[in-house]
């Protein structure tokens, strides 16, 4: 009986690479991390300028005549901001470590002078007057410095578990501290994103769970006595329980909010079409520029502008998880914390699944001050992602073949 030789392997199984081999070589690359950080921060960037010129428009209009003012402050404060994250791409770790102390007093200078300098808007005194319409809001400033202060602190144990004393004294008295004076501002949202990024580089320490259940015992007792002692908070809270109950009042912002959502579709209306920005849903362009999307751009943009975060927030904890600096670990989860737990935040209150806070949607939303310090938290990490070894090597061979190919 003649022997059949086994069928020859076909062309699309012998040399065509799959789509997840595809991306998996991508990610394996030494710079995948850095541009990833790169291009999500800059395609939500560019997303969030197009937003906020669509959902401010109408209230530009109505206060400052044109449609285009506030969408220009935004331009504005975007150019100084990627500017700002280019310029600390190019710094060093040792640099971040060098400006621990000196950020962190500037921070707790300007959390003070707040208070005394500055001016209430909404409710919140939490803003210094800087040149007409610009101000500078200090809450926004300390997350940046609490993550380098906080970070270039904890790493000094090695990548040994941090013994209590290092935790206790002095980064949770100090966080705490910030905390307080943020708090005192009326700035609750801000308080509860200091205390995600002390968490979250508590937790990359490495510290005992124990200390986190001890750490939500006492936060949980502290939002509850915060809400009780302001009659606002503890209206936006029954709200959250039950929409319905108040829907013209304090729920009347989320259901306009969840309206917007509903009608957008799979695609949206049309880019600039929204019609809930004409005065039905407040704050279009800042907290509650989430539904604005999914009006606009539907079902797509939403999921879009989730997938982007994601995305980041995969970079930023790939970044934390493969460095082998303690600083550069920490300092990593801190600016990750930060940023997923704000969007979880704004989208969840959007979405009614949270209370609302007056958070605004990371690196989307309009403001200035929080746009600012956030690429400047991104630009560091950049700046982390291209002193890793592997990338390091990368970037040689490519400025190399470069300079070759220009002979």
């Amino acid at each position: 009986m003649a022997r059949t030789s086994p069928a020859a392997p076909s062309s699309a199984n012998r040399g065509t690479p799959t789509l997840v081999g595809r991306v998996a070589d991508l990610l394996n690359h030494p710079l995948s991390t850095y541009y990833l950080l790169l291009g999500t921060t800059l395609l939500l960037l560019a997303l969030g300028l197009i937003m906020v010129l669509s959902a401010s428009s109408i209230e530009s209009f109505r206060v400052h005549g044109s449609a285009y003012t506030l969408a220009q402050r935004q331009g504005l404060f975007a150019v100084l901001g990627v500017i700002g994250m280019f310029f600390a791409a190019r710094t060093s770790v040792q640099f971040w470590r060098g400006l621990a102390w000196p950020i962190i007093g500037a921070a707790f200078i300007l959390l003070v002078a707040v208070l005394v300098i500055g001016v209430e808007v909404a409710g919140q005194r939490n803003w210094i007057e800087i040149v007409g319409p610009f101000r500078l809001q200090p809450s926004e400033f300390a997350k940046l410095a609490l993550v380098v202060w906080g970070a270039t602190l904890l790493s000094k144990t090695g990548r040994h578990v941090p013994t209590w004393s290092a935790l206790l004294v002095p980064v949770l008295p100090v966080a705490a501290a910030m905390m307080l004076l943020v708090l005192l501002e009326g700035d609750f949202g801000n308080t509860i994103m200091l205390a995600a990024i002390t968490v979250g580089m508590l937790f990359a320490a490495g510290a005992p769970l124990r200390l986190f259940v001890a750490l939500a015992g006492v936060g949980a007792v502290g939002v509850v006595l915060i809400t009780l002692a302001a009659p606002y908070r503890m209206q936006r809270f029954t709200s959250w329980l039950d929409p319905d109950a108040d829907r013209l009042g304090f729920g009347w912002q989320v259901s306009q909010g969840q309206y917007a959502l509903g009608t957008g579709g799979f695609w949206g209306v049309g880019l600039g079409a929204s019609r809930e920005k004409w005065g039905s849903l407040p704050e279009a362009h800042t907290d509650f520029i989430f539904p604005v999307i999914g009006e606009e751009l539907g079902l797509f943009g939403t999921l879009s502008v989730l997938v982007l975060f994601g995305l980041l927030a995969f970079a930023v904890f790939r970044l934390s998880r493969n460095t082998e600096d303690t600083f550069v670990r920490l300092a990593a989860a801190g600016v990750g914390s930060w940023i997923v737990v704000q969007a979880v935040i704004n989208v969840g209150g959007v979405l009614g699944l949270l209370p609302v806070t007056g958070v605004t949607l990371p690196l989307v939303s309009y403001g200035g001050s929080s746009l600012v310090w956030t690429l400047a938290a991104i630009g560091m990490l950049l700046a982390f992602a291209r002193a890793e070894p592997d990338t390091r090597r990368a970037l040689r061979r490519r400025s190399t073949a470069q300079s070759l190919r220009r002979r």
